[in-house]
């Protein structure tokens, strides 16, 4: 496929996925928000969150679920949303809240909490501003006070909730290389805390560091495969 076709599909793709934005804008909401989070799987590290509003005139190529993105796709891109969107905000729960609380919620509160920092950051840099109406991937958030539309695999099919997906999960893959530097034993560089061999190679060798998830790891430990540290 020729460089120009490959352009022409995702300029096609680019406005397919601003459906579910325009559609609000033409009932005259300006300011719409997508949330999406990473890290809901891993043994290890916090999950974190994203909430993003995109410009109306966003003509980024290539945004997409950032899971079908390299790595260096996906860093090239963050830096394009950062230096485009009208505001971004992020949420993080670490792993004891969400040994305490479970995943599934702790997911819920770091949406969340991504919402309150992007309504901080909008309101700063454009006074008088506020959310209006926020896009989610595939969760209702209970505790959100605004006008929000669920939509399943919406990183697939909503820009800003694919842009909230990158940007969240740049965001906790950098997270992860620096805890790398401070428990290199694990492999988080390279697996970002999901469970590779290497990285129960490292829960064998060492056992568990203190941002390992317990509650993810009741089976293995109780096997007795590794003291608590």
């Amino acid at each position: 496929m020729k460089k120009e076709e490959r352009q022409q599909l995702l300029r096609e793709k680019l406005v397919q996925m601003q459906v579910w934005e325009n559609r609000l804008r033409s009932s005259g909401i300006r300011q719409v928000a997508g949330v999406d989070e990473v890290g809901r799987g891993p043994l290890a590290g916090s999950v974190v969150a994203a909430a993003v509003i995109l410009p109306a005139d966003f003509q980024v190529l290539g945004v997409d679920d950032s899971k079908k993105l390299s790595p260096r796709r996906r860093e090239e891109i963050y830096c394009q949303i950062s230096e485009n969107a009208v505001a971004i905000g992020l949420g993080e729960v670490g792993p004891q809240t969400i040994d305490r609380i479970n995943i599934l919620e702790a997911t819920r509160l770091a949406m969340e909490g991504a919402l309150v920092d992007l309504a901080g950051r909008l309101a700063e840099r454009w006074p008088g501003e506020k959310i209006e109406h926020v896009l989610v991937d595939a969760l209702h958030l209970k505790n959100c006070p605004l006008p929000q539309t669920t939509l399943i695999k919406g990183d697939a099919v909503c820009l800003s909730i694919a842009a909230a997906s990158i940007v969240a999960k740049v965001t906790r893959d950098r997270q992860m290389v620096r805890f790398h530097e401070c428990y290199p034993d694990y492999g988080f560089d390279r697996n970002k805390g999901y469970g590779t061999k290497a990285h129960y190679e490292g829960l064998a060798r060492v056992g568990p560091c203190p941002i390992h998830r317990r509650s993810f790891l009741k089976g293995w430990l109780k096997a007795g495969e590794s003291p608590e540290p």
